[in-house]
Order: structure tokens, then sequence, then C-alpha cells
């Protein structure tokens, strides 16, 4: 009997030790998080009281499921597109342009900050959600699924901004399309619309047309493509048409912005096919009130400061040498400036034309003044030789107040008398036979006219004993020639 009893309680206590183990393992974790519990009051005791209801919503502690298995990352392979092995998958893309924040001539290229948002479907990335609330993400997220692999054409440079963190959104959202329901109380499963954001800043070539320059517009142009992807694979398109593109007031320095709009291409390649290709087109019309403070004023006064060469005596060689001088050096300053400002083209720009004339002008003046010098010393050898200057006359002594030459500091001596000969009362009775038979021949009739060629010989030296006469002609032809080349110049280029 004894062990009978025995044998009952042995049978007891080894029916009742595991429920005595099980409760002893459920103690510790009430007394763990009740110290918790302790501890979070204990802390807020001066801070104030926590909102329970407000820690009963927060989604990150009510769900015990984690992204990657919310949207069932681990048993799809995203390094495949959405749909592999059917339709093209469309992709639409939407930019918002935030600046452009440089133009450089010298380099072609152009940089810009802008916002890139990409959407496509994919139904992989489904998840069960009781309401139609978006899900957004950051960057961590965009590198475990499929995304599209978009890149600047004729792109030099770019980066995503990353302060304070990689400035990259994911929006995984339903659009309200049931693809099927499962049996799952409050749950439904939706087709997924993705939205990716980029912030990037981007420096692209732009093919810029200076002949014009600078009253130039230029047409430059950010491209988008993607990079893997044909048009079998992947269909690029504006996702709201020409409502795609939008921008911010954008206030450039040396330049106007004319229009912005998108547009869209194909491009091909021998040994991939082809692909969809987007345009963000914008004309840039260049500002011409900075080049007229820089360039052209200053180069029409060096023009006009040459024309006072005109107005110096001619005898005042160091005055219209220096001053000649000053106008070519200045001239060539301005064009050496201009040209270490832009790219080393092939082809003629308006401002060179426009730099070069007045260049030219510049140059003729001081060319006049060595024609009108070496006529003047020519004239005057003749006189001194023919006996109209004397020979103790002083040149440096009469120019050494003012630079010019008075008359009255001249003593033109008459010619002297020549003795009469037989041969001369013989040509003076000629003479005067001469002129009284002239004088007796009728006037010439009506509608005749007397003409007597002077030869080129006898201009010249006309031009050379009067050599004042060209500074006289010069005082009105530069100007108005001048004047008429910057009306056909400004005509010209104004209207294109």
């Amino acid at each position: 009997m004894n062990l009978v009893l025995l044998a009952f309680r042995l049978m007891c206590l080894a029916w009742l030790w595991p429920v005595t183990l099980l409760n002893g393992s459920h103690r510790p974790n009430k007394r763990r998080h009740k110290d918790v519990y302790l501890g979070e009051n204990s802390k807020n005791q001066h801070g104030g009281r926590i909102d329970f209801k407000m820690k009963k919503s927060d989604s990150t502690k009510s769900l015990l499921i984690k992204s990657e298995q919310l949207l069932r990352i681990e048993d799809h392979d995203f390094a495949m597109r959405p749909g592999f092995g059917g339709a093209a998958i469309p992709v639409g893309i939407d930019v918002q342009v935030e600046s452009i924040d440089s133009i450089s001539e010298v380099n072609m290229d152009f940089t810009m900050t802008l916002y890139l948002r990409h959407y496509w479907q994919d139904d992989r990335l489904a998840f069960p959600s009781s309401s139609n609330r978006s899900r957004t993400f950051d960057a961590r997220l965009v590198k475990k699924i499929w995304v599209p692999d978009v890149f600047f054409v004729h792109s030099k440079r770019s980066f995503i901004h990353d302060t304070t963190m990689e400035n990259i959104m994911l929006r995984v959202y339903p659009d309200g399309n049931i693809l099927y329901s499962v049996s799952v109380p409050s749950y439904t499963i939706h087709i997924i619309d993705c939205a990716l954001r980029f912030r990037i800043t981007v420096t692209a070539l732009c093919a810029m047309d200076f002949s014009s320059f600078p009253l130039d517009t230029q047409n430059c142009s950010l491209e988008l493509e993607s990079y893997a992807y044909n048009e079998n694979d992947l269909m690029l398109y504006w996702k709201n048409g020409n409502d795609s593109l939008r921008t911010d007031e954008i206030v450039l320095s040396q330049f106007f912005i004319e229009e912005f709009h998108p547009s869209f291409g194909l491009a091909f390649y021998s040994s991939t096919g082809w692909y969809n290709r987007l345009y963000i087109n914008f004309i840039l019309r260049r500002h011409i009130f900075f080049f007229m403070l820089q360039t052209y004023f200053p180069t029409m006064l060096m023009v006009m400061l040459s024309w006072v060469s005109f107005w110096i005596d001619r005898r005042a060689v160091p005055a219209r040498v220096s001053l000649g001088i000053t106008t070519v050096l200045t001239m060539s300053t301005i064009i050496t400036g201009v040209s270490a400002s832009m790219p080393q083209v092939s082809y003629v720009k308006a401002v060179d034309i426009y730099l070069w004339a007045s260049f030219l002008f510049v140059f003729l003046s001081v060319i006049e003044y060595a024609t009108v010098n070496y006529f003047t010393t020519v004239e005057e050898m003749k006189k001194l030789k023919g006996g109209k200057i004397p020979a103790n006359f002083n040149a440096t002594q009469t120019m050494a107040f003012d630079g010019c030459y008075h008359d009255n500091d001249i003593d033109l001596m008459p010619f002297p008398e020549l003795p009469s000969t037989p041969n001369t009362e013989r040509s003076r009775t000629a003479t005067l036979r001469n002129s009284r038979n002239s004088a007796a021949e009728p006037p010439p009739t009506e509608g005749t006219r007397l003409r007597r060629k002077k030869s080129i010989k006898h201009n010249l030296s006309f031009i050379m004993s009067n050599s004042y006469m060209i500074d006289s002609y010069s005082r009105v032809i530069f100007p108005m020639t001048y004047l008429l080349f910057n009306i056909i110049y400004w005509s010209l280029y104004s209207s294109r």
C-alpha cells in the first residue's frame, strides 16, 4: 500500500513539474516589463506623463513586421525589371527645375539643380493595407528594389545631394485597382504604384553657337534616357505632358529665360537598338547691357578719341603720335580681354567684327597722320629748295611754345627778277600775240564744254602741296563712315 501511494505521489509530481517551470518562465518577463515601465515612468516624472494612446497608435511599435517583410523583398529577384519578358514597363517622368546655377561659354556647359521624379508600377511590392495610405521610405530601401536606370545624356558631372541624408524619397501607395483579395480579416492586396524622387545637380554639355555673340540666343537641352533598357523593355514618357516640367522663378545674371518646354524623341545605337529619350529644352537670350558697358562703349570712345588728332596741327608730331599709339594699344587690350573670356572657336563672332572694324578705324587715323606728315615734309623740302623758306629759318624755335608753325614766323622772300635776254623778249612777244588772238576768237557755242584732263601725278602733287586738306576731309569722312558702319552692324545683328 505504501508503495502504491509513493508511486501515485511521484506521478503527481511529474505531472505538476512542467506547469511550475512554465509559470516560472513567465514571471521574469513580467517583472522585466514592469521594470521597464517603472523606469519609463520614473524618467517622465519631471517631464510629464506618457500618452499611452499615442504610443499604441505608433505603427512602428504596433506593427511587428519589418518593411522588407511587409513588401516581401526577399521573395523576389529585384535585379529583373517588373514584368520581365512581357511588354515594356511604362516609367513616367516629372521634373521641377529649382535653379540654373551657372552657364559657361568657355566650357560650353551649364549647371542645373532639379527634382527628378519617377513613376512606375511593380506588383511585387504589393502589401496588405486596411486603408489607402501610402508608405514613404528613404534611400536605404531604394537600394534593395528595382528602380529605373535613368541617366543624363552628355552629362559631365552630377551628384545627388546628401545633406543631411541622401535626398532620395521612395513612396509606395495603392492606386485603387484591386488585383486580388485574400481571406485575411480587414486586409486587401493592391497593385502598387511607386514614386521615386531625387534632388540632383547636373552639369551637362550645351552646343552653343557664338556667331552672333553677344547678341545671341542659345538653345540648350538636358536629355534623359535609360542606360540598359531599350524601348522593348522600358518606355519613358512625360507623366503629365507639357505640365510635367515645372520651374521656380529663375533669375540669371547674363541671360533671359525665354522658354522652358519638354519634348520626346528616340535615340539609336547600332549595338543595342532604339531607346526612348526625354528632352528638357530651354532658350536663353543674353543680356546686352553688360557688354555695352564693358566692350562697346569703351571701343566707341577710343575710336572717337583717335579723331581728335585731325584737329591737332600737322606739325605737332609728339602730340599726334602719342595719341595714335595710345588708342591703338587700348584697342588691343580690349580685344585681348574679350578673347580671353570666350572659347577658341574657328569662326568669326559678332563682337570680333565690331572690335576689329573699330581697330581698323583707329589704325587708319595713325596712317592718316603718317601720310600728312610725309606730304608736309616733302612740301617744305620743295619750298626750301625753291628759296621760299630762308636757310637761316629755325623750325625748332618756332614750335617751342605750341608746337605749330605760324605764317608770320616765316619770311617768304619774293623770287628775284630774271635778267632780260633776246629769248625772253621773244617769248613775251609770242605770249602777247597769243593772248590777242584768243581774245579775238568767238566764245564757244552753247552745248559745248571745255575739259582738261588732270593726270594722277598732277592730283598727287596737288595733294602734296596742300596736305592740310587731308585733315579737313578726314574730319568728315571718318565719323560718317563709322556711323554708317554702326547702323549696318546693329540693324543686322539686332534683327536675328
